[in-house]
């Protein structure tokens, strides 16, 4: 029962702590009038964010080889709290800037410590508890822009002390819950990190030829989604609630592809996921009017977010104890570093006056083909499984 708690406190993290990367995409029109601002320095506040997401990654893998993971999840959230707290009570927007890089920095820290705890915490259901958490995290993208929205009618700083306090509370009864738990011992084995993660190589470097080449197409797929839409001929208005849907279909995403993850053999599993996205981006690049867009917008966003339950799966179900928080700070960090360039790319082809069917078509078929050479690998057991 007290782990159950745990859990619960730990899901309640993760959607303030998501919320918190998310938060400052539907304020930026709001920054550049309050700050008289332009777009591009808009646009760094939210860079800021991811960067400092994936900045304290690697150090936190670090700290894990000499600090109990559960101390590194209680420090995230206190960094949640003071960085949001920071951000609301920004004058200029250099002190924004400020707290919008320490409220990443809080989620780096959470999840390269949170991830290792929860398969620690259940180890005979991985992909189950990974993907309700992972539910929880994703919750916090589809409510974000309404959340906001609600917020301006007061002051658009309430958004940010909303987090700041939530992440205050939830983080105290975190420090409850935990202090009533009996913690696994299984990450005091996990005490060299630079030769863990050099032990765990071949397993890094195969999550990342999965999953690394397709998140890194999706990060410029979801962030020029609207205008994608809007390419294809819908309104502003629909182009929005096609963002909308493609987020809301991550959630049972989450839910489903982990306990799938516990179910299926793993690698089969992933490359089957990476496929049928590769599949579905292409079939997106073929269709036009509002049905089959929906139908495909559903299917793209149901079949990536269960992408991420499932390699997390995949890493920390097959990490042994030993090197399980060391290696898999070592993944989070070059993956995220790596995702991040997604739309920068993408960027730079549609500036080269590339259609985004043409781009997306590319990228998926691109895919396909880093799909068919993996299962080629996997099936001479090239791959560690």
């Amino acid at each position: 029962m007290a782990r159950a708690r745990l859990f619960g406190s730990l899901c309640g993290l993760v959607f303030l702590i998501n919320l918190a990367r998310i938060v400052f995409a539907p304020l930026l029109n709001v920054f550049i009038g309050e700050f008289g601002i332009g777009e591009a320095t808009a646009g760094l506040i939210v860079t800021l964010v991811w960067v400092g997401s994936a900045f304290p990654r690697l150090p936190t893998g670090w700290v894990l080889t000499k600090v109990p993971r559960h101390h590194v999840v209680l420090a995230s959230g206190v960094i949640l709290a003071i960085s949001s707290g920071i951000a609301a009570t920004a004058t200029s927007i250099t002190h924004l800037m400020g707290g919008a890089f320490l409220m990443g920095i809080a989620s780096g820290v959470y999840f390269v410590s949170a991830n290792p705890l929860l398969s620690e915490l259940y180890p005979d259901r991985v992909g189950r508890v990974m993907g309700i958490h992972g539910a929880a995290n994703q919750v916090a993208a589809v409510i974000a822009a309404p959340f906001v929205a609600l917020t301006l009618f007061v002051d658009w700083r309430l958004s940010l002390w909303a987090i700041a306090v939530g992440g205050a509370v939830v983080t105290a009864y975190t420090w409850l819950t935990a202090r009533r738990t009996e913690m696994p011992d299984a990450g005091r084995s996990d005490r060299a990190f630079v030769a863990g993660a050099l032990s765990e190589w071949r397993l890094i470097v195969t999550a990342l030829a999965i999953a690394g080449v397709a998140v890194f197409i999706w990060q410029g797929v979801f962030n020029f989604y609207e205008l994608y839409m809007q390419s294809k001929g819908l309104s502003d208005r629909a182009a929005g609630m096609m963002l909308t849907v493609v987020f809301a279909a991550g959630v049972p995403a989450f839910f489903f592809g982990g306990d799938l993850a516990d179910r299926l053999p793993k690698i089969p599993y992933l490359l089957g996921i990476v496929g049928t996205f590769a599949a579905g981006l292409f079939a997106l690049t073929l269709v036009e009017g509002l049905i089959p867009l929906v139908a495909l917008t559903i299917v793209v966003g149901f079949v990536i977010h269960a992408l991420f339950p499932a390699v997390d799966t995949y890493l920390l179900d097959t990490l042994p104890d030993s090197t399980r928080g060391s290696a898999y700070a070592v993944f989070s960090s070059v993956w995220m570093l790596s995702q991040s360039l997604g739309s920068y790319v993408l960027g730079v082809f549609v500036e080269g006056n590339y259609t985004y069917d043409d781009v997306f078509a590319v990228a998926a078929l691109f895919l396909g083909a880093t799909v068919v050479a993996l299962v080629v690998l996997e099936r001479v057991g090239k791959l560690p499984s």
